[in-house]
Formats: C-alpha cells, structure tokens, sequence
C-alpha cells in the first residue's frame, strides 16, 4: 500500500515491518539453527531496489529491505565459521503481477523506469531465479555476503 510516511500510522507501519523483515528473520534463524548444526548451508534473502533508492509512499517496505540487507551482511559473517552462507538478491523492475499493476495505472512510471534502465526493459522472473541457482551453486562457494543488484542496470543507470 502506497501512503505518505506523515500519515502511516506506527500499526500500519509494524504490520510491514512484521511481514517484510521479521518473519523473514524468524524464519532464517530456524533454518539457520539446522544448518549450523551440520555445518554447512545457504541463505539467499530476497531484497528489492526499494532499498537503495528514496521511493516516496512506502517507507516501511523500503525500511524492511534495507534490514533484509543489513541482516545479510550480519548473518554471513556470524554464521561463516557454521559453513553458512548468506547472501541476498535485490530485484529491480521484473515482469510479475505486482509490476504490471503498478505500472498499469502510471504509464509514465513504466517510462520513467525503462529509461533508466540500461537493458531498456523489464527483467524476467527466471532472470531472478537464475541468480538464486548461481549463489545456491558450487561455483559461487567463495561469495558470502553480497547483495546482488539483478536489475538490468537500472542501480547504475541514469
């Protein structure tokens, strides 16, 4: 839900943060307590470019994912010695529902995006999903604590 930070009420706020960031942690703890126990794992958290740029209206989310990347960061060194590694992936403007919808109803938000955007268009979910495959493989064994931008450019584009 789109809303003015002046007019978000602090429960708006906490139900965001509860569904973006806590349970996202909750849930990592108790795969972590698993993995820690064998000794070795993989963590991939799922962030959003929402975290690096100053989006208006949607202060709690942005404030979610910017933990998800910071809990990244924390995770992959303190579960480093447990074999675990933790890295996160941050989506840019993807092809999905959530992205049509937005952009359905402000043409000129698409343009805006697009224009940005080096690749000149959306990203694909398989583009997303062919990130996790990479940093679940054996051949990124060495990468921990990375947040890898997956967004056609657009973190460097102007």
């Amino acid at each position: 839900m789109k809303k003015d930070a002046l007019l978000v009420s602090n429960q708006e706020y906490q139900e965001i943060i509860r569904t973006n960031q806590t349970a996202v942690f909750a849930l990592t703890r108790e795969i972590g307590k698993a993995m820690a126990a064998r000794g070795a794992g993989n963590v991939i958290m799922i962030s959003s470019m929402a975290a690096h740029y100053g989006l208006p209206k949607v202060i709690g989310y942005t404030a979610a994912k910017a933990a998800i990347e910071g809990m990244t960061r924390a995770l992959a060194v303190e579960w480093a010695p447990h074999g675990i590694r933790v890295n996160c992936i941050a989506p840019g403007f993807i092809a999905t529902a959530m992205s049509s919808k937005a952009f359905e109803g402000d043409p000129e938000r698409k343009k805006r995006a697009l224009a940005r955007t080096p690749l000149g268009k959306l990203g694909e979910p398989s583009d997303v999903a062919n990130a996790a495959l990479f940093l679940a493989s054996i051949q990124a064994k060495y990468i921990t604590g990375i947040v890898l931008p997956v967004d056609g450019g657009n973190s460097i584009g102007f």
